[in-house]
């Protein structure tokens, strides 16, 4: 048993305790701010959401269609102001772009210089499972919302599968904007397919506008601005004549501009 002075002492060493302990404030450390962001990183919920997978909504935006000139990411680089005028697109492989979306910070450091941005065409395969169609339609709408955010101008690409796609595809787009789509394939059946999506987007958002990354279908219906994957020049230049002429009538040049 405790004794009157033993008992006294206890209480005075608890309450010399308390008077150590650190004093809340509203300031976060920095522990507490890296926990967060890594956490903002993971949910990836900071704009408006709408839809039925909760798409984030890239806003309509005044887009003078006279000053696109597209402009492949992968040609992006500091301080490039010989192109800054130019709209940066992403028709190309999804593994040379993926970092806009895990390292928005670090991307948007050249990005910013430009005069728009295209969102990023992540694959929409009719053979991927959906749930990855409708994740690579979530980064398309992220990266939108964050770039707009940093008040740049976007360009939302639009992307379908199949008809199943209907069912999100179009989501996070306001009605009116200026949209983006590429006609640029090597599958024979693309045209038939191509052409259904796009009378659905017509018919869903219809678009102000519609920036369009290679030769437009004579079927295409729409204000639409089309420009060629393929500088010509500098393909002959790079593969010399008879070879760029061979690719060229095989169907097999790759997208230079």
């Amino acid at each position: 048993m405790f004794d009157e002075k033993q008992i006294k002492e206890l209480l005075s060493g608890n309450r010399a305790a308390s008077n150590k302990r650190v004093i809340q404030t509203d300031e976060p450390t920095p522990y507490e701010e890296d926990k967060l962001k890594k956490k903002q990183m993971l949910v990836r919920d900071s704009f408006e959401m709408v839809g039925k997978y909760n798409m984030p909504l890239i806003k309509k935006q005044n887009i003078d269609l006279d000053k696109i000139e597209p402009w492949s990411y992968v040609k992006t680089k500091q301080n490039d102001v010989d192109n800054k005028h130019k709209t940066i697109h992403f028709f190309t492989y999804d593994w040379l772009f993926e970092t806009v979306y895990n390292k928005p910070e670090e991307a948007l450091e050249k990005l910013d210089q430009y005069y728009a941005l295209l969102t990023p065409d992540f694959s929409m395969y009719f053979d991927m499972p959906r749930a990855l169609q409708i994740y690579s339609t979530f980064k398309n709408r992220w990266c939108g919302a964050f770039w707009q955010k940093q008040g740049m101008r976007v360009i939302p690409t639009v992307a379908c599968s199949d008809e199943a796609s209907y069912d999100f595809c179009f989501d996070g787009i306001e009605v009116g904007s200026v949209v983006a789509v590429t006609t640029y394939a090597r599958r024979k059946e693309f045209k038939k397919e191509f052409l259904r999506n796009y009378d659905k987007m017509l018919e869903v958002l219809k678009p102000s506008a519609i920036v369009c990354y290679g030769e437009a279908f004579d079927e295409m219906r729409g204000n639409i601005r089309a420009y060629s994957a393929f500088n010509h020049e500098e393909l002959i230049a790079k593969l010399g004549l008879s070879e760029y002429t061979r690719k060229r009538l095989n169907g097999e040049l790759y997208p230079s501009n």
